[in-house]
């Protein structure tokens, strides 16, 4: 096993740890960039759908994973991104200025409701975050002029420099569109991590008490956190109505915040990597239930589509299996069998048991 000697605080805090890992990245990157000369077309839509996953599972990552903050309405957040990069393009706004405008928006509109919101905790937070979903689809009806209705709001083609970039006409140059936005946000959550906000967010997350001990606001630093998740989960929400062409406040129902939440806690709460996991696996599992339909009927002749609410219950069940057997998400096993790997024949089958542990500061709550 392999270990880096720090010297420095500056080499704790570096974005790669050494160049072997920036290496990775790099083949990884490199990889993704060639996609669309190694797969067909409609293999293609489903990473494409991956990656803005991925962008929705960063935003909420910052809220969830590592300000410890649950929330369930993120699907509105996604639907104020959507609705207002579409309405900045309908008013003659290119789509490079609407994007940023839209994500602020959102940002400033998440920042506002976060201050009453954010005064909950636990399970009366997602209750609240809940409502606030399901207000927004109401609001999304009755805001016709800005939203279309109930009919919707289609999406115009995107124009970068004179070429135009459609999610069917020009799918390639949509992917890698998509592709240079991911690679940007988790760049800029990286980054934010290594910064002092980013070490707030974490201290809230640990505990509050101690966090105020520190000096630190938590009132500001939750709602900082709120508007920053809400913000990246408009982008999210913008390429989506682009990806989808058309969208109404169907389009942003409560099963898709439940969705974004078991995808943070399927990849791994508190790591990066774990958005990216959980966006697999959340945006490729029902293609894979739709093979696993068609293979048994072709062979065992069982018609599981008679069964509706399969891939809720699938869902359903992977996501209690990670919560009792693995609750540090895909990531968390990753990181498992990597270090087991590493010291091999001198890993231990209990260095992973969990331990139950209490922060006896939580009880000035």
């Amino acid at each position: 096993m392999r270990v880096h000697f720090k010297r420095s605080y500056d080499e704790d805090i570096r974005l790669f740890e050494d160049w072997r890992r920036m290496a990775k990245y790099a083949v990884l990157l490199a990889i993704m960039i060639a996609l669309p000369a190694l797969v067909s077309g409609y293999f293609l839509g489903e990473v494409t759908l991956v990656l803005i996953y991925c962008i929705a599972g960063m935003g909420l990552m910052v809220l969830a994973g590592h300000t410890g903050q649950i929330s369930l309405g993120h699907a509105a957040f996604m639907a104020i991104g959507a609705f207002s990069n579409l309405w900045f393009m309908d008013q003659g706004m290119p789509f490079l200025i609407a994007l940023p405008l839209s994500a602020i928006f959102t940002g400033v509109v998440g920042a506002i409701v976060a201050l009453p919101i954010l005064r909950l905790s636990g399970i009366y937070l997602a209750i609240a975050t809940l409502a606030l979903s399901i207000i927004v689809e109401d609001i999304a009806i009755i805001a016709e002029p800005y939203t279309g209705g109930v009919v919707g709001v289609f999406a115009p083609p995107i124009e970068f420099f004179g070429t135009m970039v459609d999610r069917y006409g020009t799918p390639n140059l949509f992917y890698w569109m998509c592709l240079a936005l991911v690679v940007l946000v988790t760049l800029g959550y990286v980054n934010l991590l290594r910064s002092a906000t980013g070490r707030s967010f974490l201290a809230v997350r640990d505990s509050e008490v101690s966090a105020r001990a520190l000096g630190v606001n938590v009132t500001r630093t939750k709602a900082l956190a709120f508007g920053l998740s809400c913000g990246v989960t408009g982008i999210a929400g913008a390429l989506y109505a682009h990806f989808v062409q058309v969208v109404n406040y169907e389009s942003f129902l409560v099963l898709l915040s439940i969705n974004l939440l078991l995808l943070v806690v399927i990849g791994g709460l508190g790591s990066i990597h774990g958005a990216f996991f959980g966006a697999i696996v959340v945006g490729l599992l029902p293609q894979g239930l739709s093979i696993l339909r068609d293979f048994l009927q072709g062979t065992v002749g069982l018609d599981i589509s008679a069964y509706p609410g399969l891939d809720t219950m699938v869902f359903a069940v992977i996501i209690i299996g990670m919560v009792i057997y693995e609750p540090l998400g895909l990531y968390g096993f990753y990181m498992k069998v990597k270090t087991q790997w590493q010291l091999f024949p001198l890993a231990r089958r209990d260095m992973f048991r969990r331990s139950k542990s209490y922060l006896k500061t939580e009880r000035l709550r």
